[in-house]
């Protein structure tokens, strides 16, 4: 079975989400001794217990779930394994609340990144970050510093090809690598034109970046809302290939993808980061991308870093944090009327 088959169950049963579904398609495709490595405040969880301890509370709050993937790529990674990368947002009515997340009674959002490992035609790894701080947001319960790129519901590929991409991707793979190879030569080794921004990235390139950063456009909006704050708190960044991290990348035609748990060792200094003070300590960064090109540079780049999990290295706990805002909220369900007429 390939890839593709293997998830198809699972993908199904999510786009219209149903308790017994849901339940029935994840027994048939992933592992109960399978390591789903999950975002805070989930935390690593085995196959058996991926129903109860994650999509069973997600129904509840949002009973007409749906999954929309938007980017699904597959393929062997160096080491040899085959694994799976989809990119999409949950949708739903948010009519209860949802790790203490306030119900908004609204359509909300909530973008994934999900890449799972395959052996056959089941899932024995996953390493998945959901977007948490993105809820938070809609219900107006972001308890941290505003964030300083544009909030959106994150679109597709302007090329809407993210579900049928195919063909040798390993040129977009090393202009990816050469290009990030590149953007670790600064600070270190100079100013912002060591990193040849323009000799990898599309004039008007989208970069999605995670609730709580948010999204910026071109060199521009990709400096100033997130690369210049990012390297000032945290200059000596390392990616994994420049350490003892491990990453799993690969590509199909012009997108590639790459999954790490964690992939970037950092130290939190000077004024610290996205109200974060400088704890002066060392950091792992989970992050999970997807990126498309066009004509030869890099048009579009989604990425998830599981913000949360930063936050709780530092003793911040956002959860408990919102949990203080929302006192005098009613974090009961919503009932919303039929709208029928009388």
């Amino acid at each position: 079975m390939s890839a593709h088959l293997a998830l198809a169950l699972l993908q199904k049963a999510l786009a219209t989400a149903t308790p017994d579904g849901v339940r029935v398609a994840i027994a048939r495709t992933i592992a109960p001794d399978a390591t789903i490595n999950m975002c805070h405040p989930f935390g690593d969880i085995t196959g058996a217990n991926v129903f109860d301890t994650l999509y069973a509370p997600l129904l509840t709050a949002m009973p007409d779930l749906e999954r929309r993937d938007m980017i699904v790529l597959n393929g062997t990674t160096a080491e040899g394994q085959t694994w799976v990368g989809c990119m999409g947002n949950y949708m739903g009515t948010m009519v209860r609340p949802w790790l203490n997340i306030p119900p908004t009674g609204h359509l909300t959002h909530m973008r994934y990144h999900e890449f799972y490992k395959l052996d056959g035609d089941q899932i024995v790894e996953a390493q998945i970050i959901w977007d948490i701080p993105e809820l938070m947001m809609q219900a107006r319960a972001w308890p941290m510093a505003p964030q300083l790129g544009k909030y959106l519901c994150t679109p597709a590929p302007m090329t809407q090809d993210g579900l049928t991409a195919s063909g040798d991707g390993s040129a977009t793979q090393t202009h990816v690598l050469n290009m990030l190879t590149d953007l670790c030569k600064h600070p270190a080794n100079g100013g912002p034109e060591v990193m040849n921004l323009d000799t990898y990235w599309h004039p008007r390139f989208n970069w999605y970046g995670p609730a709580g950063i948010g999204t910026g456009r071109g060199i521009a909006g990709f400096r100033n809302w997130h690369q210049i704050p990012f390297l000032r708190a945290m200059p000596d960044r390392k990616l994994d290939a420049m350490g003892d991290l491990t990453s799993h990348w690969f590509a199909q035609g012009d997108y590639v993808c790459e999954t790490g748990w964690p992939n970037m060792r950092l130290t939190l200094t000077n004024d610290g980061w996205m109200g974060i003070a400088p704890a002066g300590r060392e950091v792992l960064l989970r992050s999970l991308d997807f990126w498309r090109m066009e004509n030869g540079l890099i048009r579009e780049n989604w990425v998830l870093v599981d913000l949360l999990d930063l936050y709780a290295q530092c003793d911040v706990d956002v959860l408990a944090r919102m949990g203080e805002f929302n006192e005098a909220r009613n974090l009961g369900p919503i009932t919303l009327p039929e709208g029928q007429f009388e």
